[in-house]
């Protein structure tokens, strides 16, 4: 009986080691389920994107009236600038859609000055609140 036991469990690791070296693994790594060129392009539009929401956030923050504001709030332009670009691409994307809002509802006359830099001095001190928890 044990002999019999002994002799199923070697068919049974010779089958399986068979199966995992007899198989090719070129055959196996062909089905990507994501192609490299798909993957680039995801890549590049993903960056792209996080340069334009950075650039969106600079120039709002980059105004006269926005430096303005941060400096009579004790706030360095200069600092709240840098923590831009250390962002995640989540956190960069939400005050990029804030910044064009406020900027869209300015130029529309639905804001004031005064609510456009209360909002400006919101978004600046999120800016560093969020580089100073890293």
């Amino acid at each position: 009986m044990v002999s019999l036991l002994r002799h199923c469990i070697r068919i049974s690791t010779a089958c399986v080691l068979i199966t995992v070296f007899g198989v090719p693994q070129s055959l196996m790594a062909q089905a990507h389920l994501v192609s490299p060129g798909e993957l680039q392009k995801a890549t590049v539009a993903a960056t792209q994107a996080r340069q334009r929401n950075i650039e969106t956030v600079r120039r709002f923050l980059s105004s006269a009236a926005a430096e303005k504001a941060m400096r009579s709030a004790h706030m360095q332009p200069e600092q709240v600038q840098q923590g831009v670009s250390n962002l995640s691409d989540q956190e960069l994307a939400q005050l990029a859609a804030r910044a064009q809002k406020a900027q869209a509802d300015f130029a529309a006359g639905s804001l004031s000055d005064r609510d456009l830099l209360i909002i400006l001095l919101a978004i600046a001190a999120l800016v560093l609140i969020i580089v100073a928890v890293r």
